[in-house]
């Protein structure tokens, strides 16, 4: 079968040896929890506890802030201790509800009960979906129960699963290919349930033989279902190269996928969404990879939303070498922390642990014109010109060159042999215009 693919995109160092292959490690968080209102794109969820109530395990501890918002459910049970200002792994400070374990994991009522999703109405299915507080996990967050409500059901040809996971060093979506498959299958059949003419595609790159063998075998006798392999290459998983590759379908920046006839979500999402529908469990862990060559033990950990990421590297050991950099997500397109007294959120993905900072140490020098940058950009921009507007302050020239159809997925900045910031400068100017754009 020839794996489908794109144009453009780069082969970065993949990292994924490390951690791909021991098991997920089942994590308990030690110290006090911590649940940030803002873990998703729209407005922050609101608290609905007060100081000093006891909570339970999977008990709604915020509503939903607006239509693109989300719920907030308690991972532990215990007492809340604050709600108060808390760092965030942006580096920002966000409203936060912490509560103060008290190891006894008591939890509400109905927890974990067993239900069959064919005798639920797509109206149940989908409140299910915004009570469980699922957002989309492989990104930015963006609310699940949104998603599943497009204006027009009988629209949708077809509902992606991404298991790309086209980002290097993570592994987690790997591991959960592997470890809970039939959870996979069976959370796309909850989805295709309220699409009736939808076909369902789990998309995999074909650097993960393993997952792709195990998945197909469940899927072999599924009409509505098929494993659609991709070609190894990031960004693989960004949500239009996945549409392209797999449907041959276009969006852009001012389109959804629904546009598109497409829903597409993480293979952790479509997980949690059947857990929420199937299982009645509310979205309250994460699997998140600690890797890098700083760190003792690089495995995937399945930890309770609110653990302090510190939490974790004690977990994987330690560190064996004082880490230069650590990010929290992968080297494409997470972020650097400076703090590690942060919690893990619904869109915590991997802790990257790294002795040496590799872009600290390259001095940018002037533009050679070379052209890669245009070669590798999956959107089809013209990235050393956009620089140019970016670093004159001059957003109507960047968006006359498109500018805003860039996603920050940083190819044009790895293979730039004059080590140009490009990605950090679009990432600025699209801000600064946004924000123009909301006053």
């Amino acid at each position: 079968m020839k794996a489908a693919t794109f144009r453009g995109g780069i082969h970065p160092f993949e990292g994924k040896d490390m951690s791909k292959n021991l098991p997920t490690k089942l994590v308990l968080p030690k110290g006090d929890l911590v649940y940030p209102m803002s873990q998703h794109i729209g407005a922050p969820s609101k608290p609905i506890v007060s100081v000093g109530e006891r909570v339970l395990m999977g008990q709604k501890i915020a509503e939903a802030g607006g239509f693109i918002s989300a719920v907030i459910c308690s991972s532990v049970s215990g007492t809340v201790k604050a709600i108060e200002k808390r760092l965030t792994v942006s580096g920002n400070l966000s409203d936060a509800i912490i509560i103060e374990n008290d190891n006894k994991y008591e939890a509400i009522e109905g927890f974990g009960k067993k239900r069959d999703y064919k005798k639920m109405s797509k109206t149940e299915i989908r409140e299910c979906v915004k009570e469980a507080g699922i957002v989309g996990m492989g990104g930015a967050g963006f609310p699940t129960h949104v998603k599943l409500t497009p204006k027009d059901d009988d629209a949708i040809d077809y509902v992606i699963v991404n298991g790309a996971e086209c980002e290097p060093y993570l592994t987690s979506d790997y591991r959960m290919m592997l470890e809970e498959p039939e959870k996979i299958v069976a959370g796309l059949n909850v989805i295709l349930q309220l699409f009736e003419h939808a076909k369902g595609l789990i998309a995999i790159e074909d650097n993960k033989l393993e997952a792709i063998s195990k998945i197909s075998e469940l899927v072999k006798d599924e009409a509505r279902i098929e494993v659609k392999v991709l070609k190894t290459k990031y960004p693989q998983g960004a949500e239009r190269q996945l549409i392209y590759a797999s449907t041959g379908r276009k969006i852009n920046s001012k389109m959804l996928p629904a546009d598109a006839g497409c829903v597409v979500n993480n293979i952790d999402t479509v997980i949690s969404i059947y857990m929420a529908v199937c299982e009645s469990t509310p979205l309250i862990r994460r699997i998140v990879t600690v890797t890098g060559d700083a760190i003792n033990t690089k495995q995937n950990f399945n930890v309770k939303t609110g653990t302090i990421y510190k939490e974790l590297i004690e977990e994987a050991g330690g560190f064996k070498e004082q880490p230069e950099k650590v990010v929290s997500g992968g080297p494409m397109m997470g972020m650097a922390l400076f703090n590690l007294e942060v919690p893990v959120t619904k869109t915590s993905s991997a802790l990257l642990c790294l002795t040496h900072d590799e872009v600290a140490e390259q001095e940018p020098t002037a533009c050679i014109r070379c052209g890669r940058c245009v070669e590798v950009c999956p959107s089809k921009l013209i990235p050393q010109k956009m620089l140019e507007y970016a670093e004159k302050f001059d957003d109507e020239g960047f968006q006359k060159l498109n500018g805003m159809e860039c996603y920050e997925c940083g190819c044009c900045t790895y293979v730039c042999p004059a080590k140009r910031r490009l990605t950090q400068a679009f990432k600025q100017t699209r801000r600064s215009i946004l924000d123009s754009r909301r006053k």
